[in-house]
């Protein structure tokens, strides 16, 4: 006779849940109200979820401390079944999704990191590099913001 995978997914208490995630009961009851975790009810009524669930939260921790709204990561979640176990491949498909706007964080958190103690072209000119590559805030001709930080270029002014 062979087991489901539902079978080999035991379920936990919410406390167990909180115990071996380090998140706290209150907010997986928040996590659940927004749907982006879900749990069963015992016949006692109270909640039951599937061990498979410490991944989903471990997911949900990890992206808001990079930053992440919640709405952005339950679009993510959204992608994965949450009537069954996500599967390995559900991950990689939700990994290659999400692969894509991590990459170009990572690139937005490197320009800062480089260009920050630099004229960045926001119009403060208040560092003496300002002067030089941003002469008078010609820079707001290419847009509002720091466009140097943007993408932009003090050679894009003259260009203009």
């Amino acid at each position: 006779m062979s087991r489901s995978r539902e079978d080999s997914d035991p379920l936990l208490a919410i406390g167990a849940v909180a115990e071996r995630t380090g998140v706290a009961i209150s907010a997986i009851r928040f996590y659940e109200s927004k749907g982006l975790i879900s749990s069963e009810r015992a016949s006692s009524g109270h909640r039951r979820f599937r061990k498979s669930v410490i991944r989903r939260l471990s997911f949900i921790l990890i992206s808001q401390k990079l930053g992440y709204a919640l709405d952005d990561i339950k679009q993510q979640l959204d992608r994965l079944p949450n009537g069954r176990t996500p599967t390995e491949r559900d991950w990689n498909r939700l990994a290659t999704t999400f692969a894509t706007d991590i990459d170009a964080r990572i690139a937005g958190l490197q320009t800062l990191r480089d260009k920050l103690d630099g004229c960045i072209g926001c119009g403060c000119l208040s560092l003496e590099k300002c002067q030089m590559w941003n002469p008078d805030d010609a820079a707001v001709q290419l847009g509002v913001g720091p466009r140097y930080l943007m993408g932009d270029s003090a050679s894009d002014v003259a260009s203009n």
